[in-house]
């Protein structure tokens, strides 16, 4: 076996893994929606570098939770088959390491964010880091099965932070935007839950597939998609998009909530996989709509 095959990831992506590059990809992506439907129109070049200094400053702070959350949960990633891989739990990078490197990215960030945007993005951002570094993960997760109920209004806060870096406050539209993601997360979760369930014994943390059993999660998921459904129509009834966004939200919907009843109806982890999926597909496709249908209608 060469040398090559057996050495260690390098530094750099060492710790740039600690970041959870796609979830951040998401977050940024989340951002950015809400900071272009903020702007009516097309915006001008000085909108689009005020656009990509607050991306950087959300995709700092966002970093440094999620490496500040391998802190916390290195024990547990190390039982986990789709987390045993992070250098924290394979002893690659020191706690205090990337306690360091997580404090760097959150003051980089939060200075960025304050000087070049505004304070109220900065102080939201600096809060959704404390909700979803400390609240959730330290608190809500290992102590109630709804963790992620609870727990999803920090990672359904991109669009208001967007929304804020263009505008300096917060507007029911961005609220529509975090009522999609907070109603969308527990299906979206517990669909992954269902076909990791073991993991998540083993770990000890209390998700529901593991508290409450397979069949009533299976409903909650299906319960859920229904909800979202009504939550993904809010922006036409709003008045913040036109019919085209609306056919997408009724599109994707639905293809949810048929995902979510097959899987209530027979299970299996092939259809959770399947469901997970799909609901990454749901989020990304109902977003790029709402940016479509913003500048085309």
């Amino acid at each position: 076996m060469s040398v090559a095959a057996v050495s260690p990831p390098s530094r750099f992506a060492q710790f740039y893994a600690l970041t959870k590059p796609r979830v951040v990809q998401l977050i940024v992506f989340c951002a950015l929606i809400g900071m272009v439907l903020a702007v009516p129109g097309l915006p001008s070049w000085a909108q689009v570098g005020q656009m990509a200094l607050a991306s950087l400053g959300i995709w700092l702070v966002a970093g440094a939770a999620a490496a500040f959350n391998c802190i916390v949960e290195q024990g547990i990633d190390a039982k986990m088959k789709r987390t045993a891989w992070r250098p924290t739990a394979k002893g690659e990078l020191s706690n205090q390491e990337t306690l360091v490197f997580s404090a760097v990215l959150c003051a980089a960030g939060s200075a960025l964010l304050y000087v070049w945007i505004n304070p109220l993005t900065m102080w939201l951002t600096f809060a959704t880091f404390v909700g979803y570094a400390v609240i959730y993960t330290v608190i809500l997760k290992p102590l109630t099965p709804q963790n992620i109920v609870i727990g999803g209004a920090s990672g359904a806060m991109p669009p208001v932070l967007g929304w804020s870096s263009m505008t300096g406050d917060v507007g029911p539209e961005a609220l529509i935007l975090f009522l999609i993601i907070f109603l969308w997360t527990p299906p979206h979760f517990w669909a992954l839950a269902l076909y990791r369930v073991e993991d998540y014994r083993k770990s000890g943390l209390p998700m529901l597939p593991v508290t409450h059993g397979n069949e009533f999660t299976r409903l909650q998921v299906f319960l859920y998609t229904l909800i979202l459904f009504a939550g993904c129509l809010m922006p036409f009834v709003y008045g913040m998009s036109s019919w085209l966004y609306l056919a997408f939200a009724v599109v994707l919907s639905v293809g949810f909530c048929g995902y979510g009843f097959a899987l209530w109806r027979n299970y299996s982890d092939a259809l959770a996989r399947k469901t997970f999926r799909f609901s990454l597909i749901h989020l990304s496709v109902l977003f790029a709509a709402l940016l479509v249908d913003h500048y085309v209608m």
